[in-house]
């Protein structure tokens, strides 16, 4: 039973140490917005039917 417990306090700990920084990037990081164009291909606007 010690051993189960262990490891279910390691599985814990695992999983508060990737929450925290989950929340750490959600908190501290700002995404930069920039401009973005994407060139089409002018057979895709202008199929030959």
């Amino acid at each position: 039973m010690p051993s189960l417990i262990r490891f279910l306090f390691t599985l814990a700990v695992l999983g508060g140490l990737i929450y925290g920084g989950m929340w750490a990037l959600v908190m501290y990081v700002e995404p930069k917005p920039r401009e973005m164009s994407v060139r089409i291909p002018n057979d895709r606007i202008n199929p030959d039917n």
